[in-house]
């Protein structure tokens, strides 16, 4: 892992977020990128007059000035303690929507990483709008790590990985191989649903034992449920049980219709968890 991005807009639980960026970076060697993006741009009404248009640019100019500064602050807070006196951190601002901005960002600069903050949504929110995190989710082109507001410590010891246990689930297990390497952590393996009629006669365990051999990991077992309608309540359930640290789903990141109709069991577990969620893209192998 080299370069992790992470969405600033000095909230407390963006804040709280770097600190976990902070955390990865300095067992991993990653740089760590600060991006603060300025919404208030694209939601402008148009100006026709030029005047006011050039007001404008001069307000938006003060802004990114502000944020700039208020980005270097906090950079120096995060560099000022000890553990993370010798990390790599940059700072960029930038206008647009939040999902688009980190979604170039990230091609831009080669993230291997998206580290946010997440408040989670619930009830007409949920339906209607969704989350800045669910929309990351969708569409970056890396990882994303969805970290809760109250998280102050980042420490692996238990990770839960629902899974279909199907072909295309190689690529999370390659990527959890990566996190290996810098945490030691034990990987419980939640087959959810049944869905692909694999019987529970130890057959979910020889597939997830050619998988995680096949990609290196270590030290796994297969948690094995019955059928459930809700599968995001199914995986919250089992991370409790197990005393999981964090949650990692591969996921298709399904958009437009499809996402209406057939909506996201990644995306549904993050706005409900109490612990971190790492969506992992299908097919995704990690740099």
């Amino acid at each position: 892992m080299k370069k992790i991005l992470v969405p600033v807009d000095f909230s407390d639980y963006s804040k709280n977020a770097l600190y976990v960026a902070a955390d990865i970076a300095r067992k991993t060697g990653a740089t760590i990128e600060m991006l603060h993006v300025n919404l208030a741009a694209v939601y402008s009404v148009p100006f026709t007059e030029y005047a006011a248009g050039a007001n404008f640019v001069v307000e938006d100019e003060k802004y990114d000035k502000t944020a700039t500064d208020l980005l270097e602050n906090l950079r120096m807070e995060v560099l000022a303690m000890p553990a993370f006196a010798d990390l790599d951190i940059k700072t960029r601002v930038e206008d647009g929507y939040l999902h688009t901005s980190l979604r170039n960002v990230a091609n831009e600069d080669g993230v291997d990483l998206i580290v946010m903050g997440t408040r989670g949504t619930s009830g007409m929110d949920e339906f209607l709008v969704g989350s800045n995190t669910e929309k990351v989710i969708r569409t970056a082109p890396c990882p994303v790590l969805a970290v809760p507001q109250h998280i102050k410590q980042f420490s692996l010891k238990i990770v839960l990985l629902p899974s279909t246990l199907k072909s295309d689930q190689k690529g999370v297990f390659h990527y959890l191989t990566q996190w290996e390497k810098s945490y030691d952590f034990h990987v419980k393996v939640l087959y959810l649903n049944n869905p692909s009629g694999v019987p529970t006669d130890g057959s979910a365990e020889a597939q997830k034992n050619r998988l995680a051999e096949a990609a290196g990991l270590k030290k796994t077992d297969v948690i094995i449920t019955s059928g459930s309608f809700f599968e995001d309540n199914a995986i919250l359930i089992a991370a409790d049980v197990c005393d999981a640290d964090m949650i990692v789903m591969a996921t298709h990141q399904r958009q437009g219709l499809s996402h209406f109709l057939f909506g996201s069991i990644t995306e549904d577990t993050v706005n409900h968890s109490h612990i971190p969620v790492l969506a992992v893209p299908i097919g995704w192998h990690g740099k």
